[in-house]
């Protein structure tokens, strides 16, 4: 987990440079304190994804650029390699796979929720879309306040734009693939 904080706090140093803002600025735009901030470019702490969606929407990025890597004519991402963004006390596992490419203008995740997990997620930037197909397990997402029932198989495109959460009622793992489309590069 450290190689990834030591990225994301790479990353987000680089990003504050090329935007010319200050923590101070950073903490405004996004709802992050100056301190988390300053901890998490310096990887001294292990951000939540919430936390990272939210200086991702503060600063009109994707979420991919906080966690991006070196990208290459071709690419295999093995899973063996990849570490897993943590949320609910490790019951949420959030894979980055093809992170932002502005001319692609998505990035994709693998994303796996234990039996009760659940995770709410920020209103992303105005015209983002989340695509995802529900692989093992049952999963409900709300989508503002509709709530949307997938079984293993079922995919599902909706704004996320809006306030959305991500609950696993069922008694196994739900691993889903999701692609995050965005309105305009970032």
């Amino acid at each position: 987990m450290e190689h990834l904080n030591q990225l994301i706090g790479e990353n987000l140093k680089r990003l504050r440079a090329e935007h010319g803002l200050s923590l101070d600025a950073v903490a405004k735009l996004s709802g992050v304190s100056k301190s988390m901030l300053g901890q998490i470019e310096r990887a001294e702490v292990n951000p939540t994804i919430s936390t990272l969606w939210r200086i991702a929407n503060g600063l009109k990025i994707s979420f991919s650029a906080l966690v991006t890597r070196a990208q290459e004519d071709s690419e295999i991402i093995r899973r063996s390699e990849t570490e897993p963004l943590i949320e609910g006390a490790g019951a949420i596992r959030n894979y980055p796979v093809f992170t932002f490419d502005a001319e692609r203008g998505f990035e994709t995740y693998a994303v796996e929720i234990d039996p009760g997990g659940y995770l709410q997620a920020d209103a992303h930037i105005a015209g983002t879309q989340e695509f995802i197909t529900l692989l093992t397990g049952e999963l409900v997402i709300r989508v503002a306040e509709e709530a949307h029932t997938l079984a293993r198989g079922d995919s599902i495109r909706f704004r996320a734009d809006v306030p959305h959460s991500y609950h696993n009622p069922g008694a196994e793992t739900a691993s889903m693939s999701m692609v995050i489309h965005y309105p305009h590069s970032g």
